[in-house]
């Protein structure tokens, strides 16, 4: 069975939320506002997939603060296992998002849960200054986000 999807439309404001990163502070969604932001849910800490994947994105980080983007990695984790991730992952400049609690609410807010894997879909959501979505990208559970249709979504913003 595929996760309850309720996937927020293009041009539709992000749903409202605060969570703690990997550091144990509170970021809420108005905080992203006034610049390009970026959330990226996935699955598991520690996982191959995940760990390339944010591997890639720390790689690239000089063309997302060239941008002036916000990048938000959300995952169902607890804070101490984010914390333990990005301490194995190496220097991370971007907040790994703690979803524990309630588990995978905001997951579910933006229609990226699986209820039966009790995780995060692999879904990015690409959100303007005024925190309106302006591209999905997703891709299945075991395979790595296509990282090139981010960073195409988001010099998109830039000409606008």
């Amino acid at each position: 069975m595929s996760p309850a999807r309720r996937r927020p439309a293009l041009k539709e404001t992000a749903a409202d939320f605060a969570l703690r990163n990997q550091h144990g502070e509170t970021v809420e969604t108005e905080q992203l506002r006034g610049a390009p932001s970026v959330l990226m849910f996935y699955p598991f800490a520690f996982s191959q997939v995940c760990g390339s994947e944010l591997t890639e994105i720390q790689a690239r980080w000089a063309d997302l603060a060239h941008m002036g983007v916000r990048l938000c990695a959300i995952s169902c984790d607890s804070v101490h296992t984010l914390r333990a991730y990005a301490e194995r992952l190496g220097e991370i400049r971007f907040d790994l998002l703690s979803d524990f609690w309630p588990h995978g609410a905001v997951a579910q807010a933006f229609g990226a849960f699986d209820v039966q894997k009790g995780c995060p879909t692999r879904e990015t959501f690409v959100l303007d200054a005024q925190l309106r979505v302006r591209r999905t990208v997703s891709a299945e559970f075991t395979q790595s986000r296509d990282f090139t249709e981010v960073l195409d979504a988001l010099r998109a913003i830039r000409r606008d």
